[in-house]
């Protein structure tokens, strides 16, 4: 194996995290924009406030996108087996 095949395997395993990883970061980082225009708009400054609801939609997107994260990561799988069988 050469050093552009683990360039390649390194590009493409940057990609899969980035495709299962960006969804649910998305959802939390909408939730938290959401909280903190709640809170400037009504002056509560609760700490807490933000953690909760921020949980509790990382936990059900991690449940909805679950199907799509394992088709990609078992994807990857399936290509570095074939990697490694093709050696």
């Amino acid at each position: 194996m050469g050093p552009a095949e683990v360039l390649d395997i390194a590009r493409d395993a940057i990609w899969v995290l980035l495709k299962t990883s960006t969804p649910v970061m998305m959802i939390a980082l909408g939730v938290g924009l959401t909280i903190a225009l709640f809170q400037a708009l009504t002056q509560i400054q609760e700490m807490t406030l933000v953690f909760v609801p921020k949980i509790i939609a990382i936990f059900f997107s991690l449940l909805f996108l679950m199907p799509f994260m394992g088709l990609t990561m078992g994807a990857f799988m399936d290509r570095i087996s074939a990697r490694i069988a093709g050696l």
